[in-house]
């Protein structure tokens, strides 16, 4: 499991991924050896997967979000694999997610413009296998989307 200083070089990391590994492991207060093997540790068993880009997409012309509250036919014996298989299938769907419960499947869609999302609902997104009911949430404000962690 993971001791203070693994919590301490990855509260750093997080919180500037960009950071130089020499101003990192100064922070962690440990050696740029230790740092680097301790980094190589946390990638092995999994903790870190990765560091990547976080896009603006309204800066990229992408102004509508909708979260798709989906329930399938579930006497369809391959409905889940073959719904997410489509779905996954679709550009503008930037995230699956299963539940248990009466909703199985939430999406997460952007579009540019309510043009745009009424054409993926349309075309894409109603066309999508073993669908039995639907509700969207249309986005009107983010107030909180935090990824770090509390380390």
């Amino acid at each position: 499991m993971l001791d203070d200083t693994d919590r301490r070089i990855l509260r750093h990391y997080q919180a500037d991924p960009d950071m130089a590994m020499s101003d990192l492991a100064d922070r962690a207060g440990v050696t740029g050896s230790t740092l680097a093997r301790r980094l190589d540790r946390l990638r092995e068993t999994g903790v870190l997967r990765g560091v990547r880009a976080v896009v603006n997409w309204p800066a990229l012309g992408y102004e509508v979000e909708v979260s798709l509250r989906i329930t399938l036919d579930k006497t369809a014996p391959r409905a889940f694999d073959e719904f997410t298989a489509a779905a996954r299938e679709v550009p503008e769907v930037l995230e699956i997610q299963t539940f248990l419960g009466q909703v199985d499947v939430r999406l997460s869609v952007i579009a540019r413009d309510m043009a745009h999302y009424q054409m993926l609902y349309r075309e894409r997104l109603l066309t999508l296998p073993h669908i039995l009911d639907i509700e969207g949430l249309m986005h009107v404000a983010r107030l909180k989307s935090e990824e770090t962690l509390p380390l």
